[in-house]
Parts: C-alpha cells; structure tokens; sequence
C-alpha cells in the first residue's frame, strides 16, 4: 500500500493525539515506537523517491534549446 505525503503527516498527528491521550505507559511506548517507525520508512521513501526520479547520470547532458531563428 503506497501512502502520500499528506497521509503520513494524518497518521502522525493521529499517533501524536493518542500518545498525549493515553493513560497507560506500556500503550504509549506501544504507540511512540510505531510512530518512529513511520518516520523512519517514510524519510526512507521520500528520499527513494527523489532519487528515483532523478534522470540517470550518463555522462551527456542533453540541451534540447538548439532552436534555429526562422528569419
């Protein structure tokens, strides 16, 4: 299941609520480590992502602004 960015951020808001409402500490560690790995998988994506996106590096670098006056 892939997750957008505005999905990660409700899921952690939601995480954060829990944790500040929840009265028994074994359910908030519970809760803490969940949202750590959120964050961690999600900086892993974002970041996967970006480079993922990035043209590979080939040596050549393509200018496609060689356009001729037609005078």
């Amino acid at each position: 299941m892939n997750f957008t960015s505005q999905d990660v951020v409700l899921i952690e808001m939601a995480l954060h609520s829990a944790i500040q409402h929840e009265t028994n500490e074994s359910k908030r560690r519970e809760l803490r480590e969940v949202l750590q790995k959120l964050k961690s998988s999600s900086y892993d994506a974002l970041h996967s992502e970006s480079s993922a996106a990035a043209p590979p590096m080939d040596g050549f670098r393509y200018d496609y602004d060689d356009s001729v006056d037609l005078d």
